[in-house]
């Protein structure tokens, strides 16, 4: 069995984790070049907890300068196992209201300025995305969320937008009108590259306003937001830390086998593989190019 290192990406808010103890960081340089931040490395409850501030020290990033393909092999270099991101998002219901978390279960990518796959010419390589999210993981969060009394909705479809700029009123009207329930700028293509890297993935949506569909958004200005924001983080704190408590100290297998996510993924014949790319893999793949060279 693997031991189990929960790694927690902190998003708009949440950019120290308390409760954190015996921590220390760690600068991480990856071949796909650095990472948000330094890895916060501690435990909670004796859980090995790896901590990364998506948008680094003090917000300095924003959402499509985040160097996504440092940060999950970072991660994945750290050893972690299973992945939580924490993520404020708009609502797109009005059952949804700020304060209020999501547990997704599904994306749509907007994104067109990323780098979304650590495969390319010289090793290709396609991984099943239907379910995008563990659901031994999202059971995990969702039992926390019930302990902690805090209001929550599990499942939910994440429209991924490109940013920084939020949606026009029209574009919030065809996502609301697609199914969406929520919007963020920040977990794609994180989910998909976490999957790749064989991480088991599931995200928490903190929903911080109503998009611009609503009638009441723009009668929220950013000292409400930034309140409301205040208590997600909180509230966050608190479910990572009862998760922690309970959660596996060996690695548990996911039920779709996201962890083994690179299986049968590789196209490219071993012989006909780019050197160099293999070589930037390492920890990504390294689990299934090592036994196929």
């Amino acid at each position: 069995m693997t031991k189990a290192v929960l790694g927690i990406l902190g998003g708009s808010g949440l950019y120290d984790l308390p409760g954190l103890e015996n921590r220390r960081q760690e600068a991480m340089s990856t071949p796909w070049g650095e990472p948000s931040s330094d890895l916060h490395y501690g435990e909670i409850a004796g859980l090995p907890i790896v901590f990364l501030p998506r948008h680094g020290k003090g917000h300095t990033l924003p959402p499509s300068a985040i160097n996504y393909r440092a940060n999950i092999d970072a991660l994945k270099r750290a050893g972690v196992t299973d992945l939580i991101s924490v993520s404020a998002c708009g609502s797109f219901r009005e059952h949804l209201p700020p304060g209020h978390f999501v547990l997704v279960d599904q994306f749509i990518d907007r994104t067109f300025a990323r780098e979304k796959s650590f495969f390319g010419p010289g090793c290709v390589a396609h991984v099943a995305m239907a379910d995008p999210v563990s659901p031994g993981l999202h059971e995990k969060i969702e039992a926390a969320a019930k302990a902690e009394g805090i209001d929550y909705q599990r499942g939910g479809t994440y429209l991924a937008m490109e940013g920084p700029q939020f949606s026009t009123r029209a574009e919030s009207f065809l996502y609301r009108q697609w199914g969406c329930d929520v919007i963020g700028m920040t977990n794609m293509p994180e989910a998909k590259l976490a999957r790749e890297a064989e991480i088991c993935y599931a995200t928490v949506a903190m929903v911080t306003d109503f998009d611009c569909w609503h009638d009441d958004h723009t009668d929220v200005d950013i000292t409400e937001i930034i309140r409301i924001m205040t208590e997600n983080s909180g509230k966050a704190a608190r479910l990572i830390s009862h998760l922690a408590q309970d959660f596996p100290r060996e690695h548990e297998p996911c039920p779709l086998g996201s962890d083994k996510a690179l299986e049968f993924a590789i196209i490219t014949a071993p012989e006909a593989r780019d050197p160099d790319l293999v070589a930037k893999l390492d920890a990504v793949a390294g689990r299934v190019l090592n036994r196929q060279a």
